[in-house]
């Protein structure tokens, strides 16, 4: 089975691409989606996130207190690299364990969106093609702040937090230019994208 690495920074519609090649029948694994469910109420990362950073980081439901968190890990970059050794290998495990749920299924190709695939050395190896969405740094701008209602310095700091484009670029087998084009000419990119991965 085809193993995809989907990137893009921060509103460049690298949603609405993972959406489209799910329509072509890929499987569609989702890093942040499975790191949510493993800080949920109940989420297997729970016990050792209390374990290391203590009961002030767990909400009253029993799930992360993610604001708090969010505040911690990025004045102490240490219990950043902390809750990722936790989180991590458990998102690694579960990533896995859905590739093979859809080699049995009899999938041919499964598109993995994984945040930080291009500064994460380790999921270049465990992909067969990185596929970049892309797009001018102000249209990402534009985008996110008509449907955050983020200021642009907010958008600006996001991006700047992200891979630069460049580098995305550089690592990319291929890319899907999503700028000045209309949603059925995405389409037809991304029909010709799924097509070149057998589906």
């Amino acid at each position: 089975m085809l193993r995809i690495g989907l990137t893009g920074g921060i509103g460049s519609g690298k949603s609405t691409v993972l959406a489209m090649l799910a329509d072509h029948g890929a499987a569609v694994i989702d890093a942040d989606a499975i790191s949510r469910g493993l800080t949920a109420i109940g989420g297997a990362a729970i016990p050792a996130v209390r374990q290391s950073f203590g009961d002030a980081f767990i909400a009253p439901d029993g799930s992360l207190d993610r604001d708090r968190m969010r505040a911690h890990v990025y004045a102490h970059p240490a219990a950043r690299k902390q809750l990722e050794s936790i989180i991590h290998p458990l998102v690694g495990a579960r990533i896995r364990h859905e590739i093979e749920q859809a080699q049995q299924a009899g999938r041919r190709c499964a598109v993995l969106d994984i945040p930080l695939l291009v500064e994460s050395g380790h999921w270049r190896s465990e992909v067969d093609r990185v596929l970049v969405v892309d797009c001018d740094v102000q249209v990402q701008v534009d985008r996110v702040m008509a449907r955050s209602g983020l200021s642009h310095a907010q958008v600006q700091s996001i991006i700047a937090a992200q891979a630069p484009r460049a580098l995305r670029l550089a690592a990319a087998d291929l890319v899907i230019c999503n700028e000045r084009i209309t949603l059925e000419e995405l389409r037809e990119l991304v029909a010709q994208a799924a097509k070149s991965f057998g589906l």
